[in-house]
């Protein structure tokens, strides 16, 4: 694939996807977000890098082009500031802010510089990520500071408050609603109520035990993230990874897909008034994580995917069982698909509501299965051919109305289509290692890791030193820049749908809130 022609000079990763890597001055940031944009280009992730306790902070981008992921740097002097990208992509927005917060790197020219995961409870001026500067020791019965929410005034208007602390298990969040009657005119969220330090963890381990760290980033997505992770790391290494290992990934990363849209599609009904979908689809699920649990190990697959290749091979009766398992699935999936589109009640809960139009997709830069319900035709197993992916012919599942609907249609596409590659990859499993043999360099290397996890993509970036220890891992999690489209998606429908709406995104948390 030939390389982007953007005016910086990039150098190729070794990776089984086409990304590179290059180096920008001050006067480019902006300018390279232009000329991104204008090439059909989207961001992906934006964040800050201080590798050592003398060196100066870097502000990193990472951009998805038609030929493939660009990551980009800026090496900053001591005004640690960077200009403003979320004129050109808004969703860059709250990843400058959460960049101030961790990396003390500041956004000139920004229009909301509120602080986003520092909650007032952190000592002045202190950055997680920053190699100096003060400790972190929270006195206890400190409270969080005062948010600036955006008031919205009228006659009328008055404003519902929900979470953070929410009913169940369901991590925290804040939903502050501006509404008239049950018309909700405006949604803002303020979230980060879970910073647990991973990126920071990252450093402190061995660069071959990191898959495991971020294996639990977000467990609903672990296969992703691990296999983002080793990609990664594999990348830095120079290594090429046995074709075995790979299909074996892409066909743990299939179920990891085909279950989290079972569990939501059960949930969605749920949400509608319609608990028959929730007992089925939570039938389904439960026999799929009980046969993942049989045949790798563990019921989400969590460390399966390692450095170097996987860690549990399968046998031949394993793998027609797992076909067996997807003929089942799919006979029952076709009934119960039926039953949601003939339903008239769940029918008119689904049909516009909580619709984002593929224009204001495009602009917001909506991204995964939301923003294929969108209208935008984005799969990075369709889009780059790597290793398991190029021959299996993915399908992509698309739909442009962008309400609800169209996001549940979305998942049952997907799934039909991930129990076809399920079915493939079982019987065209090459023969071979599962597991190469991995040498860490003996000098500062990158490498980045790209996968289209169930939710969307994951990306994590990867610096190793020298001396054999991570110098910086930035995981992101495509929920970044579907959390503020949730907002617009929201407005002009009632508070009481917006459980359906929220679940119809199903938006992680923890993959945000690092």
């Amino acid at each position: 694939m030939t390389q982007p022609d953007l005016g910086v000079e990039l150098e190729r990763l070794v990776a089984p996807l086409p990304m590179w890597h290059g180096r920008l001055g001050q006067d480019a940031w902006q300018a390279i977000a232009c000329v991104v944009a204008n090439a059909g280009g989207r961001l992906v992730a934006v964040w800050g890098a201080e590798r050592d306790p003398d060196a100066m902070a870097t502000a990193c981008v990472a951009y998805a082009m038609p030929h493939g992921l660009v990551w980009l740097e800026l090496q900053l002097d001591g005004a640690r500031a960077i200009p403003d990208l979320a004129g050109v992509f808004p969703c860059a927005s709250r990843m400058q802010r959460a960049m101030t917060d961790l990396s003390g790197v500041s956004v000139e020219g920004a229009h909301d510089t509120r602080p986003w995961l520092d909650h007032g409870l952190w000592p002045p001026g202190a950055r997680p990520l920053q190699s100096s500067g003060p400790g972190f020791a929270v006195a206890a019965g400190m409270l969080p500071a005062d948010y600036a929410f955006l008031r919205v005034e009228g006659d009328g208007v008055h404003e519902v408050a929900v979470g953070p602390v929410h009913a169940g298990i369901i991590e925290p969040g804040h939903f502050r609603f501006s509404v008239v009657g049950e018309k909700v005119l405006r949604l803002e969220e303020r979230l980060g109520y879970t910073h647990k330090g991973i990126e920071r963890r990252f450093t402190e381990l061995a660069p071959e035990e990191g898959y495991r760290l971020a294996g639990r980033v977000s467990g609903d997505s672990t296969v992703a993230y691990a296999w983002a992770y080793c990609m990664a790391l594999e990348s830095a290494c120079r290594m090429t990874l046995p074709a075995r290992a790979a299909c074996l990934r892409a066909l743990m990363l299939e179920r990891e897909r085909v279950a989290n849209h079972l569990g939501d599609l059960g949930a969605l009904g749920n949400d509608a008034g319609l608990a028959f979908g929730l007992a089925q689809f939570s039938r389904l699920r439960e026999d799929w994580q009980r046969l993942s649990g049989q045949v790798f190990g563990h019921r989400l697959m969590m460390d399966v995917v390692v450095p170097g290749g996987v860690a549990i091979d399968t046998s031949a009766p394993a793998l027609e069982r797992l076909g067996r398992q997807c003929d089942e699935i799919e006979r029952e999936l076709h009934v119960l698909r039926a039953i949601y589109d003939e339903h008239a009640g769940l029918q008119d809960r689904f049909r516009g509501t909580g619709q984002i139009t593929p224009q204001l997709a495009a602009r917001l830069g909506l991204t995964g299965l939301a923003g294929r319900a969108s209208g935008q035709a984005v799969d990075l197993r369709c889009d780059v051919a790597w290793l398991s992916y190029e021959t299996l012919a993915v399908r992509m599942a698309t739909q442009n109305v962008g309400d609800v609907a169209a996001r549940v249609a979305v998942r049952f596409d997907e799934v039909i289509e991930s129990l076809r590659l399920i079915r493939a990859l079982c019987t065209g499993l090459p023969e071979g290692e599962i597991r190469g043999e991995l040498r860490l360099p003996s000098v500062r290397a990158i490498g980045a890791g790209w996968v289209e996890g169930w939710r969307g993509e994951v990306l994590v970036a990867l610096e190793l030193g020298a001396d054999d220890r991570v110098l910086r891992c930035h995981c992101h999690d495509p929920s970044w820049q579907n959390w503020p489209a949730l907002e617009h998606a929201i407005i002009g429908n009632i508070v009481p749908d917006f459980p359906l709406i929220n679940k119809s995104f199903n938006l992680s948390y923890a993959g945000h809130d690092l």
